[in-house]
């Protein structure tokens, strides 16, 4: 199989399954205006981190990496009355974009974005998430995840994005982010309090993949 292929099986399944979004259309075409990277997840996947918000019941979602807030446009609709999701972003600029997009989406009340380095912030977060998303540097994740079990309780949801990435996991030689990602495994991996899988994907995004871990205790 083929990008070509790849891709366009996605589309099939946003047609068959997804259906025409003229807000998350929008979103995505105002990111790309804006002159931000074209990293966004894939429509699919943010109806798939929408379903595993809705599934785990979650009424508090972290993020981390808003980027122009696609994703989190999507998660955000899964949260019921009163519930919250906080996307940390590095860029001032696609933290504007993000707000502006998140507003026309009807979330701002739900969503609340904080700029700065996530390394930095997540130390001043308090609570727990039901559901955590990291999407970010990689070669962060390794300290993001340890933040991440710190603001989680039992039942907590933690998925990292892009921990394929082309199946350079596997000789990730002196990259920083495909060795943050090597990290990220061998992080989970080695954490008794997670129990832990990861999928590959193929789509409109190229080969990559999510790592999914469960807190137990």
């Amino acid at each position: 199989m083929s990008q070509e292929n790849w891709s366009a099986i996605d589309h099939f399944i946003c047609d068959a399954l997804l259906g025409p979004d003229p807000l998350l259309e929008a979103t995505l075409a105002d990111t790309m205006a804006a002159g931000l990277r074209a990293i966004n997840v894939a429509p699919p996947q943010g109806k798939f981190l929408m379903l595993l918000a809705q599934i785990a019941g979650a009424s508090r979602i972290l993020e981390i990496g808003t980027l122009g807030g696609y994703s989190a446009i999507w998660m955000a609709r899964a949260l019921p009355e009163g519930g919250k999701l906080i996307s940390l972003e590095y860029e001032p600029h696609n933290a504007a974009v993000a707000a502006k997009n998140v507003e026309r989406a009807g979330l701002a009340d739900k969503v609340e974005i904080k700029v700065g380095a996530a390394i930095d912030t997540l130390p001043t977060l308090q609570g727990t998430f039901d559901l955590i998303f990291i999407d970010a540097d990689k070669a962060s994740y390794p300290a993001y995840f340890e933040q991440a079990i710190r603001l989680s309780r039992p039942g907590t949801v933690i998925v990292g994005d892009n921990t394929v990435r082309g199946g350079r996991v596997l000789n990730p030689g002196d990259n920083a982010d495909d060795h943050g990602t090597r990290r990220f495994y061998d992080v989970v991996a080695a954490e008794p309090r997670v129990t832990a899988t990861a999928i590959q994907t193929v789509g409109t995004k190229g080969w990559d993949g999510f790592l999914l871990a469960r807190v137990e205790r």
